[in-house]
C-alpha cells in the first residue's frame, strides 16, 4: 500500500534521494527513473513536484544557498556594528564548507558533476550580491566610504573571490589561498575608496597573521 505524505514532506523525501543518487552515480548518469525508483513513487507523482531533473537539481542547490543567504540577511539587521564589520562578516557567512554537506561539496568538483558545481556558484552569486549591495550602500550613507559602482563591484568582487578560492577549479595550498584572499581583501579596499588596513586589520584577526 501506497503511504501518502505531505506535500512539503514528499518534496523533501525527493529532494533528499535525489541529492544522495547524485553523488553516488554523478548528475549525468542519475536519471530520473532512478530517483522515482528510489523514492518508491509514481512517475506522475515526481512530475507533480519537478518538471525535470535539472529543476531538482536548481532546488537541491537552493536549499544551500538558502543556508547562506539566512546567515547574510541576519548579520544585516544586527544594529550595534559599523558596515566594515558587517560587510566582512557577510563574507564570511558565505564560506560554503561551513554550510554545505561535506560529501555533496566534494562531489560537486567531480567531472560528472560539473553543472551543479556551476549552478552552486551562480546562485550564490545571485543571491549574495544584493545583500552586499545594501551593505555597501549603507556604509555610502553613512560616509563610511564611498563607491561609483555598488552592484557591478560586488558582482566582480564576487565572482572573482568564488572562482579563485575554489579548490574545484584551482587547486591551491594554504598559502596560496591566504595570499588570494588578502589580494581580494586590498582589492575591495580599493573599490571602496578605504584606507589600506581597513578591511585587512578584520581579515587577519579571523584568518590569522599573513
Amino acid at each position: 500500500m501506497r503511504v501518502i505524505k505531505e506535500y512539503d514532506e514528499r518534496k523533501k523525501e525527493i529532494l533528499d534521494t535525489a541529492e544522495r543518487l547524485f553523488r553516488i552515480k554523478g548528475y549525468d548518469k542519475c536519471t530520473i527513473m532512478d530517483i522515482i525508483k528510489e523514492v518508491g513513487i509514481a512517475k506522475g507523482t515526481f512530475y507533480h513536484y519537478f518538471k525535470s531533473k535539472e529543476e531538482v537539481l536548481d532546488a537541491i542547490v537552493l536549499r544551500y544557498v538558502d543556508i547562506v543567504r539566512n546567515n547574510a540577511e541576519e548579520i544585516l539587521l544586527i544594529e550595534n556594528i559599523n558596515p566594515v564589520e558587517k560587510l566582512m562578516r557577510a563574507f564570511m557567512a558565505m564560506q560554503v564548507t561551513n554550510q554545505i554537506d561535506k560529501d555533496l561539496l566534494d562531489n560537486m568538483h567531480r567531472v560528472e558533476n560539473a553543472l551543479l558545481h556551476q549552478k552552486a556558484l551562480n546562485q550564490l552569486v545571485t543571491t549574495m550580491t544584493p545583500i552586499l549591495v545594501k551593505v555597501i550602500e549603507e556604509g555610502i550613507e553613512e560616509k563610511v566610504w564611498s563607491c561609483k559602482y555598488p552592484l557591478e563591484y560586488m558582482q566582480i568582487f564576487l565572482v572573482a573571490s568564488l572562482t579563485l578560492t575554489d579548490e574545484g577549479i584551482f587547486e591551491l595550498d594554504s598559502d596560496s589561498q591566504m595570499s588570494v584572499m588578502a589580494a581580494m581583501i586590498s582589492m575591495l579596499e580599493k573599490m571602496l575608496n578605504v584606507p589600506e588596513d581597513c578591511f585587512m586589520k578584520l581579515f587577519i584577526e579571523n584568518f590569522g597573521k599573513m
